[in-house]
């Protein structure tokens, strides 16, 4: 089957601590835009009996009609809870981090496959060593300007208590305010690294939620259900659905299951020492029977843009079959009032995959977000004949390729 009618779309957010209604609302307004450059028609409406976070859509393009539901697979809270860590646990984290990349090697290594993603991880522990000594001079200038105003006593005061907590006060609000996201980012790369690539248990019992939600819906009428991961959570989808194809539960003459990664960032936790369960699942998903389809840019600075994350990893099988590498073409999809709005919001580019393109090459095959989502052709009829892209990387150029099943 290649042409349906009813799908069911799950979405997996990467390391993002904002609601699932966010999402909601932006592919309400992104899909929107999307119509009116593409002349289709896209009516949202109530969520799916069953789905916590997800919202309903009709669609009419391609000469047909497509009633699809879509929900988001919810994680934001183990995103918060491991976002509360104060000023001390942020900078034990950053120092944690550092030696999971720099002593394991994988640093260098990643920096052989592209330097975007690379500058993006270093990016916050500038930033966080930055403001330290920032701190550091607001505390020796208070305690100099006392003990040059008041005397020596004043000093001690100033060195023992004023300095410090003029200090603390400062990164607090560096923390609180967060303008450059340096903070949110270290914690996000502290989450990925903190057991070494192996995955924390409240995300692995997470996980496991995802997959038994995702059995429920394929025990249901639909057409296709189609799994996506964004950013982290490409490699959340793969494990996930790697458990599930494991555990004999994507039933015989069910709904097409289908795979799409967009923006990920893959070789950051495959990449580790005990990242062995996510190479396992990679090497796993590489030759079965079920479309996986890996969306990148290179004008996405904080993705391992066509980098192929089976290749690359060390673990392509023999018989390999995915992913399908495709780029994005940002240079091509974007016009260029478009690639001006976007140029320094790197995060919104990162996103890109979920927003309306404005300039689309008029194929069937041209990535398009809604038309994956909310079109008549299932991901692999889509993207069947398409080849991929010929500038992917595919070199394997990690150390560790040990696998755990």
């Amino acid at each position: 089957m290649t042409r349906i009618a009813r799908r069911h779309v799950l979405y997996i957010p990467g390391f993002d601590p904002v609601p699932p209604r966010a999402y909601r609302e932006r592919y309400r307004r992104e899909a929107a835009r999307q119509a009116e450059f593409s002349g289709f028609v896209i009516e949202n409406g109530k969520a799916a009996k069953g789905a916590r976070f997800g919202w309903h859509v009709d669609a009419v393009m391609e000469g047909a009609e497509v009633a699809v539901d879509l929900e988001v697979l919810y994680w934001a809270d183990i995103v918060k809870a491991r976002m509360s860590g104060g000023i001390g646990a942020t900078y034990l984290a950053l120092v944690r981090t550092a030696w999971a990349y720099i002593g394991s090697g994988a640093l260098w290594r990643l920096m052989r496959l592209r330097k975007g993603p690379v500058i993006a991880a270093l990016y916050p522990v500038a930033v966080l060593l930055g403001q330290a000594l920032v701190a550091a001079l607001i505390w020796g200038l208070v305690t100099v300007a006392l003990r040059a105003v008041a005397g020596q006593a004043a000093g001690w005061i100033g060195a023992l208590f004023v300095g410090p907590v003029l200090a603390w006060l400062f990164l607090r609000w560096c923390m609180r305010r967060d303008h450059l996201y340096a903070w949110y980012l270290m914690k996000d790369y502290a989450f990925s690294s903190s057991l070494g690539g192996a995955y924390p248990p409240e995300q692995e019992a997470r996980m496991e939620a995802f997959a038994d939600r995702i059995a429920e819906v394929l025990q249901g009428d639909v057409d296709e259900v189609l799994v996506v991961g964004h950013s982290s959570g490409a490699y959340i989808a793969v494990s996930v659905l790697a458990d599930l194809i494991r555990a004999g539960r994507v039933p015989e003459g069910g709904p097409v299951l289908s795979l799409l990664t967009l923006g990920h960032v893959v070789p950051m936790v495959s990449f580790l020492p005990h990242a062995g369960r996510l190479r396992a699942d990679l090497a796993f998903m590489a030759v079965q029977d079920v479309a996986w389809v890996d969306v990148t840019a290179p004008g996405d600075g904080c993705a391992f843009a066509l980098c192929d994350p089976v290749a690359v990893s060390g673990v392509a099988p023999e018989g390999k079959r995915w992913p399908l590498v495709v780029s994005a073409a940002f240079t091509q999809t974007l016009s260029e009032a478009e690639h001006a709005r976007l140029k320094w919001k790197l995060f919104e580019l990162h996103f890109q995959y979920l927003n309306a393109f404005d300039r689309l090459p008029d194929r069937a095959d041209a990535y398009d977000y809604f038309r994956v989502t909310a079109g008549p052709l299932t991901l692999g009829g889509r993207y069947g004949d398409r080849a991929p892209s010929q500038s992917r990387i595919e070199r394997p150029v990690n150390k560790f390729t040990d696998v755990a099943a």
